[in-house]
């Protein structure tokens, strides 16, 4: 009976090791707009991102158009929770990214015309791989608003 339950509990272990070493946001993604909620933020009129992970990091560089203009942006984390340093639009973010369970959170906190803006983002993906959401809760200035990107590989 041990033995018995000593395999199955392998089994689970492996199982579990490779459900979540499975998960990868590598690819080029474009904006579904019309499954995105950015609330009472402009919505970008375009944008595109292009992710690159590996067991460690997670590169993403980020093209948008819409009517606050156009930006490119390039963030890269470490996947072990260590804080790393972006630039973006002219600031500096300071944030964290970790995988927990299937879903990776971000978190990082930057300056944003004089205010303090933090951020908590959580990806996931669905539709075989091929959908990826993230939940993007903000607060600045005592508000938070919560936003909704949904973006489809190309």
């Amino acid at each position: 009976m041990r033995k018995i339950f000593a395999v199955t509990l392998l089994s689970v272990a492996a199982f579990a090791t490779q459900a979540m070493a499975a998960t990868n946001f590598s690819g080029e993604w474009k904006l579904n707009l019309s499954k995105s909620d950015y609330g009472p933020v402009p919505a970008p009129e375009t944008m595109e991102r292009s992710i690159q992970q590996t067991d460690t990091t997670i590169t993403s560089k980020t093209h948008q158009k819409g009517a606050q203009g156009e930006t490119r942006t390039e963030t890269k984390y470490t996947l072990d929770g260590k804080e790393c340093i972006n630039t973006a639009g002219g600031s500096t973010s300071k944030g964290t990214a970790k995988m927990e369970g299937d879903k990776l959170i971000i978190e990082s906190v930057r300056d944003f015309q004089g205010t303090e803006l933090k951020s908590k983002e959580t990806w996931s993906l669905s539709g075989g791989g091929k959908v990826l959401t993230i939940n993007n809760h903000i607060m600045v200035q005592g508000q938070e608003l919560d936003l909704v990107v949904v973006l489809d590989k190309q």
